[in-house]
């Protein structure tokens, strides 16, 4: 696991951790890559997990330079100037973690709990083990187990990281385009699960399963 002298939160008050997956990737050929970092990745998805209550966010990067970038980054605004000039900023990429591996963030958040996290891939085409947004909120009031939701970067997570996934998250529908920027995506996904919804919304998704 990425250290870099500083105290980073990884919390228990939420039971839902998300990983953002730059390997394994797959490009547009169909290859396995990967991905580089991108600064507005980190900033807009931190940003989005502590609004949404997330108790982690992993950075997940076998390559050295890449582990440094994102290092660097939240160093800034967690320990540094940034920290000063935006405190808001401090705020969210306090809950930032880099990890080489889904396997070595899965055992961070298992070990904090003294539980197997649950693995959830997401992704933009259908997938046999694909669990609506409505069903999978009501796993989530199992709040003695934790939930690690991946999401990929390039052209999505692989065929493997899906199929040894405890659960795959059902895509987001739209109209005919299906290529989401991962941040939107992530957005997305956080406020289908843990958005406020009402008695009528909450029955109607687990109906339809959207």
């Amino acid at each position: 696991m990425a250290e870099f002298g500083m105290q980073v939160k990884v919390e228990m008050e939420s039971n839902i951790y998300i990983g953002l997956v730059h390997h394994p990737i797959y490009d547009k050929r169909r290859e396995i890559v990967a991905t580089a970092i991108t600064n507005f990745d980190i900033h807009d998805i931190a940003r989005c997990a502590r609004t949404f209550g997330v108790g982690g966010f992993f950075v997940i990067t076998p390559l050295e330079s890449q582990i440094q970038l994102a290092e660097r980054i939240i160093r800034h605004w967690v320990e540094g100037t940034g920290s000063v000039y935006n405190p808001t900023r401090k705020e969210s990429l306090s809950i930032v973690r880099v990890s080489r591996t889904i396997d070595e963030a899965d055992r961070e958040i298992s070990d904090l709990w003294q539980k197997k996290a649950k693995k959830v891939a997401t992704g933009a085409s259908p997938h046999p083990k694909n669990v609506g947004f409505g069903i999978f909120r009501k796993l989530l009031e199992d709040r003695d187990t934790p939930f690690f939701i991946l999401f990929g970067t390039g052209w999505g997570l692989t065929q493997e990281v899906k199929d040894s996934s405890d659960y795959v998250l059902a895509p987001i529908k739209g109209k005919g385009y299906n290529h989401l920027p991962v941040r939107s995506a992530v957005a997305i996904i956080l406020d289908r699960l843990l958005g406020e919804r009402n008695a009528s919304l909450r029955n109607a998704d687990c109906k339809l399963q959207i």
